[in-house]
């Protein structure tokens, strides 16, 4: 196990425990796919995803897809290291060319936790 330790405590945030966690944000993705278009959109998600797993401040990503017909049958669910990190990777220069089978309408957020449960 590695334990990450933060000494700059303008860059984290405390927990419920009092404890302190370095500052990171969640891209939650959502992408509206037909029927029909799973494989090629999810081809064109690893492609695009590849890309970004290269930069550093990608934590991890997961693809969701729903169970049942729905106008939003992917969600994306990516959690970096901060949203300067996050928009340094998708104003890249290659990103471009990563995302461009990405042709399904998406709707991004950047997020913060502010409740767990």
């Amino acid at each position: 196990m590695t334990v990450e330790v933060v000494t700059d405590l303008s860059q984290t945030d405390i927990t419920a425990e009092g404890t302190a966690r370095a500052m990171s944000v969640t891209l939650i993705n959502i992408f509206e796919v037909p029927a029909g278009d799973e494989d090629e959109f999810i081809a064109a998600w690893e492609k695009t995803r590849d890309y970004l797993k290269t930069f550093p401040a990608h934590i991890e990503t997961a693809l969701h897809q729903s169970l049942h017909d729905a106008q939003f049958r992917f969600v994306n669910i990516a959690h970096w290291t901060s949203e300067d990190e996050f928009n340094a990777a998708v104003g890249s220069q290659g990103f471009p060319q990563a995302a461009s089978e990405l042709r399904w309408p998406f709707h991004p957020a950047l997020c913060q936790v502010v409740r767990t449960g």
